[in-house]
């Protein structure tokens, strides 16, 4: 589960099928949002890295909007290439939370060799506890308002706000449906076989106190992938780059650099 953050100051755009936010100049890098996120998720990360010559690409996934059969990792993977063709991206990075890591791996299992480096923090694609689970009592503000503060370590983090939307989301019925399939999806597309296979450089950034995909989780990520350097956020949950943006901001600018990958 990923949460929306209910402000934002950049406006997306809206071409082709696409809705983005873009920012910046510079090496691409396109940041990918979890189940129930949204763009201003990234909000900080944003400001910093259209600052510091990126060109920041953030993309709405159309968690909602495709055929129920075709609601999938997959399908938003595919989606995903559609975006980047559409922008004529060369080499570009590759950064989710949540859903958002596991699209990035299956985007590099099914687009071989394109991505230049992937950034997971909290990602799905092994284990998650908590994706599309407990909205059996989705009408109980309070039972909904709990759910989004376990998402955090600081539960003052889940501002109303953000609480609110969560509550409408899960009590539109058909995007309930859509959020139920997606979880279901996760699952199907586990990806344990396929990370031995892929050679891209690999950020694994991950909160010591995730509750929703368990540090168990990021060092099973860190065994498989043949490339990855793995990095611990203290006091911190699911959304890492939410609850510790100038952190989380450090580790990736000088991991890039350190790898030589800008």
């Amino acid at each position: 589960m990923q949460c929306k953050s209910a402000r934002m100051n950049f406006t997306p755009k809206k071409e082709n099928k696409f809705k983005y936010i873009e920012e910046g100049n510079g090496t691409p890098i396109i940041f990918l949002h979890g189940l129930m996120g949204g763009l201003s998720n990234f909000e900080k990360l944003i400001s910093f890295f259209s600052e510091n010559n990126f060109k920041v690409l953030v993309p709405e996934l159309p968690l909602y909007d495709l055929p129920l059969l075709n609601t999938s990792v997959k399908a938003f993977a595919e989606y995903l290439n559609d975006f980047i063709k559409f922008k004529e991206l060369d080499k570009f990075i590759l950064l989710g939370n949540s859903l958002g890591g596991h699209v990035g791996l299956y985007y590099t299992k099914l687009y071989k060799k394109k991505a230049a480096a992937l950034v997971l923090t909290g990602s799905s694609g092994l284990y998650e506890s908590a994706m599309g689970s407990g909205y059996t009592r989705r009408g109980d503000y309070d039972v909904m308002k709990a759910k989004v503060e376990e998402v955090f370590y600081d539960p003052k983090v889940a501002t109303k706000e953000l609480v609110d939307e969560v509550f409408e989301t899960v009590n539109d019925r058909r995007k309930l449906v859509k959020t139920l399939a997606i979880a279901k999806s996760a699952i199907r597309h586990n990806m344990s076989k396929d990370l031995t296979q892929m050679n891209l450089p690999v950020c694994i950034i991950w909160g010591e106190d995730d509750i929703v995909t368990p540090p168990d989780v990021a060092d099973e990520f860190h065994k498989l992938l043949p490339d990855s350097n793995l990095f611990w956020l203290k006091k911190c949950g699911h959304a890492a780059m939410m609850e510790h943006p100038d952190k989380f901001n450090k580790i990736v600018i000088n991991w890039l650099s350190d790898r030589k990958i800008i």
